[in-house]
């Protein structure tokens, strides 16, 4: 038991951290405009590095019955689905179905140590990111393409703070946090109460900072990519803790043999093969604490045998110099990505465009929920946007789809996460702060409306 002494001197320092991350805040000004922390040539400052880093969280109040996100210009929005519990991510079967995972962080007891992890948390209870983990993954059916689901049933339960999903064949694959499991599926089914068969075990453990694991399959269906994220910021609890991390994970079906396909990736976490070139593409999660506009978050190809820099540098070949041991050798072979998504913007989410049902300026470009920023003022994030490509490289700026996430007094009435194009081609989008699927068709679309009369239909019964 704490002694009242204690209870005094930790009470004092919250209010001394927090009021001096608050003063820090409000001194900084961010000089940057938007575009220059975005695209294929962004621009870094100077590393700033505070005593204090700055916190700025948007309190977690989700959406009343009346609202919802803001499309862009041309484009609807629908809830899909809501009343679910924390969707991060999401996941279309060939026949529709939609696979929702209702998922949080696991027991982390390593993770929480030290003064920095206290107010990490109490941040992220702000966020609304402390709720429980369902450890479930939901199935959502529109058997009548009216833009609402008729069926809803629990598809699994049981599992470990799921993530990622992929299906090849008969075998259904999940990511839980720290191994991939594996179910028998067949078209149409509603629900898989058999246990999972453990495939391949992946880093967990007591600290598992970056507890996101997701997973595609190749287009063959001959092999397994997960992602794996960092155990830390920038290396803080040792390298050794880093092990087979900050990285993309190859798998063999056949085998279950893994190797380390791409590396020094922060936190990377949506992945898509791009359909002109047919490479897998990545968005990760940069470093935090070295200043409102570094390092941005970004989205790149991923080159078998790859190295992208963390934690010896960021962007290529900037060296982050809060590393203890440095890596020169490293360092010289750090690739630079390919397209700046913004300083602290959490991007997770990413989708190519290959439906028909939006307009043809989104085909065979990237859509990416950006799930919002802690580390930043202003903040930045909290939206869902598209990147064009063309000849299977990313040009111009973004442009944003679903803006409105921040309410008029700063709060975050949700964070989009995972992105998901349906068989019709409506975009869809998880929601954990909001615990809703928003569902994206072009405005003036029969499809758009119908779902529109659907949503009405329900608020007014």
């Amino acid at each position: 038991m704490r002694t009242p002494t204690k209870i005094a001197i930790t009470s004092f320092t919250a209010s001394l951290v927090a009021t001096a991350a608050a003063t820090h805040a409000a001194e900084v000004t961010t000089q940057m405009t938007q575009d220059q922390g975005y695209g294929a040539n962004p621009e870094l400052p100077a590393p700033d590095k505070s005593l204090i880093p700055t916190v700025n969280v948007a309190e977690a109040k989700p959406w009343a019955a009346d609202q919802a996100p803001t499309p862009a210009k041309g484009l609807a929005v629908s809830r899909f689905a809501c009343e679910l519990d924390h969707p991060r991510w999401l996941y279309v079967l060939p026949n529709g179905d939609v696979l929702v995972a209702e998922t949080n962080a696991p027991e982390r007891p390593e993770d929480s140590k030290g003064i920095k992890a206290y107010f990490q948390g109490k941040a992220m209870k702000k966020a609304g990111a402390k709720v429980p983990s369902a450890n479930r993954i939901t199935l959502l059916r529109d058997a009548n393409s009216d833009g609402k689901p008729e069926v809803r049933t629990k598809f699994i339960e049981g599992l470990n703070s799921p993530f990622g999903m992929a299906l090849v064949g008969t075998n259904f694959y999940v990511a839980n946090t720290d191994a991939i499991v594996r179910f028998n599926y067949e078209p149409g089914l509603t629900e898989i109460k058999q246990k999972g068969m453990k495939f391949v075990d992946l880093p967990g453990g007591p600290l598992n900072h970056h507890w996101t694991k997701n997973l595609i399959a190749s287009p063959q269906g001959d092999k397994l990519y997960a992602t794996v994220g960092s155990n830390s910021n920038v290396a803080e609890n040792g390298i050794q803790a880093e092990q087979k991390r900050a990285a993309i994970w190859e798998i063999d079906r056949a085998t279950g043999e893994t190797r380390v396909f791409a590396s020094g990736l922060r936190n990377p976490n949506g992945m898509d093969w791009q359909p002109q070139s047919g490479v897998l593409w990545t968005v990760v999660n940069e470093r935090d604490e070295i200043g409102h506009n570094l390092v941005p978050d970004y989205l790149t190809s991923v080159q078998d045998g790859g190295f992208y820099g963390w934690p010896y540098s960021y962007y290529g070949k900037n060296v982050d110099e809060r590393v203890e041991e440095q890596r020169p050798d490293l360092v010289e072979k750090a690739i630079v990505p390919d397209y700046a998504l913004g300083s602290h913007t959490a991007a997770l989410g990413l989708v190519f465009y290959n439906g028909e049902l939006l307009p043809d300026k989104y085909r065979n470009g990237a859509f990416i929920g950006q799930h919002g920023s802690w580390n930043r003022e202003p903040r930045s994030g909290y939206k869902v946007i598209f990147v064009s490509f063309a000849n299977g490289r990313p040009i111009g700026m973004p442009e944003e789809v679903l803006g409105g996430f921040i309410g008029s007094k700063g709060e975050a009435r949700g964070r989009p996460v995972g992105v998901a194009v349906g068989r019709d081609g409506a975009l869809l989008v998880a929601d954990d702060v909001g615990n809703c699927i928003w569902r994206v068709t072009p405005a003036a679309s029969q499809v758009s409306q119908a779902a529109d009369a659907s949503a009405s239909g329900a608020e007014s019964r």
